[in-house]
C-alpha cells in the first residue's frame, strides 16, 4: 500500500499532467482543483468555524462559482502567484503544480472578464485645484500663474524641462515648494487665492472621482473664484494671450451679435471640451447683448461671460455621456481627447486634439499614438511630473518628517530654519523626470546608474554631513554617476528612507508597507487597533534589535499574515538609518540583519541583492507601475476588470525594452482608457 507522501506525489504528478494536456472544462474543473484545495487550503478556508479572510473554498462546487466571483478568483491567482498561500507553516505546493494552477486560474479570470465585456465605471468628478489652475491658464492663454499651489513639489528655475530634446541637462536649478516659503513667490494673478487643497485617496491620487465632489459652499467658492480671476488687476492685455481676440472692444459699428457669437463659439467649445450647442451659444450671446444694452462696457461684459464659463458645471466637471446598453463601449472622440489631456497635461485639450476629435480621427490607434508622442514632447508634460511622481512616491510625507535635532543636528541648517529634506525630496523627482524625458527603462526607478544631487546631498551621502551652501531658493543640482548600487533609484533614496522613519529610529514596518504599496501596488490592510507600538528608540538597555522586538507582533494570528509580507521588505532597507545614512550596526552595538526572501522565493543578504530580486521578477513591478499609471489616468481605483489590460500593457512594455514612454502609450491604447461603461438607468 503506498505511503502518504507517495500518494501526494502521485496526485501532484497527475494534476500537472492533466493541466498540461488540456484546458479545464466546466464539468471537470472542480474535480481537478479540489484535490489541491483539500490538500493545502480548506483547513483554514472552509473546515474551521471561522474561515480565514472570509473565503470558504468548500463553497466552490463548480467552475461558475469562481467565474461569477471575479474578485475571489483574482485573489486566488494573486495569493498563489505571490506564494502567500499556502502560508509558511503549511505544506508547500509543488512548484510545477503552482505554476500550472496559476496559469489555468489566470486563464479563467481573463476569459470571464472578456465575456462580461465591461470596464469599471469612470466616475463623474470635478477638477481638483491643480487641474482647475491649468485649465484656466490654457483657456485664457495666461502668461502668469492663476494662484500658487504648494503641493506642486518642485519648482523649475531656468526652464530646464525640455522634453522634446530627449535630454536632461547635466546641471540645473530647482526649488522645493512645500519646504521653502520663498518658493511661493512667482508671477501670478493678484488677489486670487486657491480653494482648499484636495485630499488624496488612500493608496491613490488627488484626482480620484470618489474624493472630488462639490458642495453648495464649494460651488459658491468657485463662483467667487471665477470673478476674482477676471477682475484681478493682473488679468489684462499683457498677461492674457486671448485678450485681443476675445476681450478687446471691436471697432465702432460692428455687428455685436455676430461678433460675440464668433468669439464665444470657439471659446465655449474649448472650455466645455466639445462643440457648444446652438442653444447654449444663444443663451450666452443673449446674456452678453443684454448686458451691453444695459450700459455695460464690452470688455467688462466679456469678462462676466468668461467668469460664468469657468464657474459652469460643464467646465468644472469631467464627465462622459451615458452609453446605449449594459456593456462597455468606446468613448467618443471628445471624451477620449479629455481623458488624454487630463492624464498627461492635467488640463483641457488643446486645439489640435479637439480638431482631431471633431474630424473623428482620434479613435484611430496610429493617430492616437502620434498624439501621445506629441504631448509627451510638449512642455506641458511638466504638469504630469508635478503631479504623478510625488503622489506615487508619497513624498508629501517628507514635509512632516522631523528627525530628532539632538541625534541628527546635521539634518537642519541655516540656524535650524531649513531641512536637508528640501534637497532630499527633489532627487527622486529629478530621477523620474530624466527617465521619462530620455525614455529610459522604468526598471531604473529601482536601480538607476545616475542621480541628481546638490552639494549638500553629495556630502550627506558621502559622510552624513550637510556641507555646502544653504540655498533655500534656486538650488543647483548636477547629474552624477551612481557606482554604489546601495544608492541608485527611488527605493534607497534619502527622502524615502527618512520619511518612512521616526524621529529616533528606522521603522521597517512603515518601510515595508511603503514598498508593498508603491513598488508592488499591494497595500497591506491597516493594523489592528490594539497593537502596542514598538519603543521609539533603538539603543535601549534591552539590547534587542528591531527585528527581535517585532517578533512579538508576528506571534499574533491577526498580525502574522501581513508581517510575513511586509517584514522582509522593510528589513531589506534596515541598513539605512532614520535619515538615509548607511549603517552596519545599531547604536546599541548590535549588528543590522537585513536578510530575507522576496515573495518567499528570492533570498537576499544585502540591499543590492534585494534590488536584484525585484528586477528578477520584472513582470510584477512592471504590472504594478502600469496599474498606478492607469489609476491616475482614469482617476479611479483599479479593479478586477482591468486585469487583462494590465497584463497586456506589461507584456508590450517588456517588448519595448521597458521604455517609459512606451508604457504610457500602451496605457492610452488600452481598452480601459478607450472604453467606458456608463449605462443609462432604467426608471422603475
Amino acid at each position: 500500500m503506498p505511503g502518504r507522501h507517495e500518494v501526494r506525489n502521485f496526485t501532484v504528478a497527475s494534476l500537472v499532467l492533466l493541466f498540461c494536456l488540456q484546458p479545464l472544462r466546466a464539468d471537470d474543473f472542480i474535480k481537478k482543483i479540489q484535490p489541491v484545495l483539500a490538500e493545502h487550503c480548506v483547513t483554514c478556508h472552509g473546515k474551521k468555524a471561522k474561515v480565514k479572510g472570509k473565503v470558504n473554498l468548500l463553497e466552490l462546487k463548480r467552475k461558475s462559482d469562481l467565474t461569477d466571483n471575479l474578485s475571489l478568483l483574482e485573489k486566488m491567482v494573486e495569493a498563489l502567484d505571490s506564494q502567500e498561500m499556502p502560508p509558511e507553516d503549511e505544506e508547500p505546493l509543488d512548484p510545477k503544480l503552482r505554476s500550472e494552477l496559476v496559469a489555468q486560474l489566470q486563464k479563467m479570470l481573463h476569459e470571464a472578464i472578456s465575456a462580461r465585456n465591461k470596464v469599471a465605471q469612470a466616475p463623474m468628478r470635478r477638477m481638483n485645484r491643480f487641474q482647475y489652475s491649468n485649465a484656466v491658464r490654457d483657456l485664457f492663454d495666461l502668461r502668469v500663474m492663476v494662484y500658487s499651489i504648494p503641493e506642486r513639489t518642485m519648482r523649475n528655475h531656468g526652464g530646464y524641462f525640455k522634453p522634446a530634446s530627449g535630454l536632461m541637462p547635466k546641471a540645473l536649478k530647482v526649488g522645493s515648494r512645500p519646504l521653502g516659503k520663498s518658493q511661493l513667490i512667482e508671477p501670478r494673478l493678484a488677489g486670487v487665492a486657491p480653494f482648499p487643497q484636495d485630499l488624496r485617496a488612500e493608496h491613490g491620487f488627488d484626482n480620484r472621482g470618489d474624493h472630488l465632489s462639490i458642495s453648495p459652499l464649494l460651488m459658491e467658492a468657485f463662483l467667487s473664484l471665477s470673478h476674482s480671476i477676471v477682475e484681478s488687476p493682473s488679468f489684462n492685455q499683457k498677461n492674457v494671450g486671448i485678450w485681443k481676440h476675445f476681450f478687446a472692444a471691436p471697432p465702432t459699428g460692428s455687428d455685436l451679435s455676430e461678433l460675440i457669437r464668433d468669439r464665444l463659439s470657439p471659446f465655449l467649445s474649448r472650455a466645455f471640451r466639445r462643440p457648444v450647442s446652438e442653444e447654449s451659444l444663444d443663451r450666452f450671446v443673449t446674456h452678453a447683448l443684454a448686458s451691453i444694452k444695459a450700459g455695460e462696457d464690452f470688455t467688462a461684459t466679456m469678462k462676466k461671460v468668461a467668469a460664468a464659463t469657468i464657474a459652469s458645471p460643464r467646465f468644472l466637471y469631467l464627465y462622459e455621456r451615458s452609453g446605449g446598453g449594459d456593456a462597455a463601449e468606446a468613448v467618443d472622440d471628445f471624451e477620449l481627447a479629455s481623458r488624454l489631456s487630463f492624464f498627461l497635461w492635467g488640463s483641457i485639450p488643446d486645439a489640435p486634439l479637439l480638431e482631431l476629435a471633431r474630424a473623428g480621427k482620434l479613435q484611430d490607434s496610429d493617430v492616437l499614438g502620434k498624439e501621445v508622442e506629441r504631448m509627451l514632447n510638449d512642455g506641458k508634460l511638466k504638469r504630469f511630473c508635478d503631479s504623478f511622481p510625488a503622489q506615487w512616491l508619497q513624498l508629501e510625507r517628507m514635509i512632516s518628517s522631523a528627525p530628532d535635532p539632538k541625534r541628527h543636528p546635521q539634518f537642519y541648517f541655516g540656524g535650524g530654519e531649513h531641512k536637508i529634506g528640501m534637497h532630499m525630496m527633489l532627487e527622486p523627482l529629478l530621477v523620474f523626470e530624466t527617465i521619462l524625458i530620455e525614455n529610459r527603462s522604468i526598471l531604473e526607478l529601482i536601480d538607476a546608474p545616475f542621480s541628481y544631487r546638490s552639494d549638500i546631498l553629495k556630502s550627506w551621502y558621502a559622510s552624513g554631513q550637510a556641507k555646502g551652501r544653504a540655498i533655500p531658493t534656486a538650488i543647483p543640482f548636477t547629474r552624477v554617476e551612481v557606482t554604489d548600487r546601495r544608492q541608485g533609484g527611488v527605493i534607497t533614496n534619502a527622502a524615502v528612507l527618512t520619511m518612512t522613519s521616526g524621529p529616533l529610529r528606522s521603522q521597517p514596518i512603515t518601510r515595508g508597507a511603503w514598498l508593498a504599496t508603491v513598488i508592488f501596488n499591494d497595500p497591506p490592510p491597516p493594523p489592528p487597533g490594539d497593537v502596542p507600538p514598538l519603543p521609539e528608540d533603538d539603543h535601549d538597555s534591552s539590547k534587542l534589535t528591531i527585528r527581535e522586538q517585532l517578533a512579538a507582533h508576528r506571534k499574533r494570528a491577526d498580525c502574522a499574515g501581513c508581517h510575513e509580507k511586509i517584514d522582509p521588505l522593510g528589513f531589506a532597507l534596515e541598513n539605512y538609518g532614520p535619515t538615509g545614512i548607511w549603517r552596519d550596526k545599531y547604536e546599541n552595538g548590535r549588528k543590522v540583519d537585513m536578510s530575507g526572501k522576496l515573495l518567499r522565493q528570492h533570498a537576499f543578504n544585502d540591499v543590492t541583492q534585494f534590488k536584484d530580486a525585484i528586477l528578477r521578477d520584472k513582470a510584477r513591478f512592471t504590472r504594478a507601475f502600469a496599474a498606478h499609471l492607469l489609476s491616475f489616468a482614469l482617476a479611479r481605483e483599479i479593479d478586477t476588470s482591468d486585469a487583462v489590460a494590465l497584463k497586456s500593457i506589461a507584456s508590450k512594455t517588456k517588448a519595448a525594452d521597458y521604455h517609459f514612454r512606451s508604457m504610457i502609450k500602451e496605457v492610452v491604447l488600452s481598452d480601459p482608457f478607450r472604453q467606458k461603461y456608463n449605462p443609462q438607468e432604467i426608471a422603475k
